[in-house]
């Protein structure tokens, strides 16, 4: 497939804006438990802020996706049957719940805890009908597969959980250690899904041939053109036009920038004595994990194999 930007940023924007509305509750919750003082509300605040403007950022994104904006509204006609209708509507829901619960925290209400319970609630919707726009097509086998959803959960939280411990060391300085051992584990999780996700998708083999895409169907078919010169969509849309070299680069580009450099990072900025030099690594771990998680987006659609490729087979 031929990544479209809009998207890549789409999916990762809102997928961080949900991983960091989880960790706000997370936070909270273990408070009202006792396991952790109730930190300054400054920090649900500011964390539920940062939520809204990256959903809304991605929001923003979609629309360059768009050929007429102006029709975007119908996008929710088919809720009933489509994953991205779906989308359409939780998108807004999660943005609302994260607002409330954010405004709640300003105003020191006690219903802040079960708006932050619908948050999570709505975090988790988003996150399958995100992943179910792609996880739904079975003639992309590299997406039909629920990896492809735990892969949407696992880096949404990585990179949200990255966020709330960046947020604590200026509003929760206690809550640093913990927050990081959370994101590093998060982290490493999702790496270990991504790899799955990659050795399973070396092992495919096109069920399509060129026999069953031209209809010719002769032992020996060797394709020499693709029967017109000028451009096309499916030459837009379905192939990214790059070479397995580049391929090759992305993908380790991903797995360095994504994983084991935030990884380290994190990690060190958890533990680190001094709150500016903590502040820095923390900074530069949420900087670089969201550029490996861009790298690795955008991976992810241009692994995917469209059988119409085959019929196009020298435009690839």
């Amino acid at each position: 497939m031929n990544p479209a930007f809009s998207v890549v940023f789409l999916t990762t924007l809102i997928g961080a804006g949900q991983g960091l509305m989880i960790a706000l509750f997370g936070v909270e919750l273990t408070a009202q438990l006792g396991f952790v003082a109730m930190p300054p509300q400054a920090f649900f605040i500011a964390g539920a802020a940062l939520s809204v403007v990256l959903g809304t950022l991605g929001l923003f994104a979609s629309f360059f996706h768009l050929g007429h904006p102006e029709r975007a509204w119908r996008a929710i006609a088919m809720w009933r049957t489509s994953w991205l209708s779906r989308e359409c509507l939780a998108l807004p829901v999660f943005l609302a719940c994260a607002f409330a619960y954010g405004v709640a925290h300003v105003l020191g209400a006690s219903y802040s805890f079960a708006l932050g319970v619908l948050g999570v609630l709505a975090s988790g919707v988003l996150f399958v009908c995100t992943s179910m726009i792609y996880a739904c097509l079975r003639f992309l086998q590299e997406w039909a597969t629920p990896l492809t959803m735990v892969n949407f959960v696992l880096l949404g939280c990585a990179s949200g959980f990255t966020l709330a411990t960046a947020s604590a060391v200026w509003c929760a300085p206690a809550l640093v250690p913990g927050l990081a051992v959370c994101a590093c584990v998060l982290t490493l999780a999702g790496c270990l899904a991504r790899i799955a996700s990659l050795r399973r998708n070396a092992r495919l083999r096109p069920k399509s041939t060129v026999q069953s895409a031209t209809g010719i169907h002769a032992a020996k078919l060797v394709q020499k053109s693709r029967g017109f010169t000028a451009g096309a969509f499916n030459l837009r849309e379905f192939f990214h036009g790059k070479t397995p070299q580049t391929l090759q680069r992305i993908k380790w580009t991903f797995l360095i920038a994504a994983f084991p450099v935030p990884f380290v990072l994190i990690a060190w900025g958890g533990s680190a004595g001094s709150i500016a030099l903590s502040a820095a690594l923390l900074c530069a771990a949420c900087a670089i994990q969201y550029a490996g998680l861009v790298a690795e987006r955008w991976f992810f659609f241009a692994e995917a194999r469209h059988p119409q490729n085959l019929y196009y087979r020298q435009a690839a």
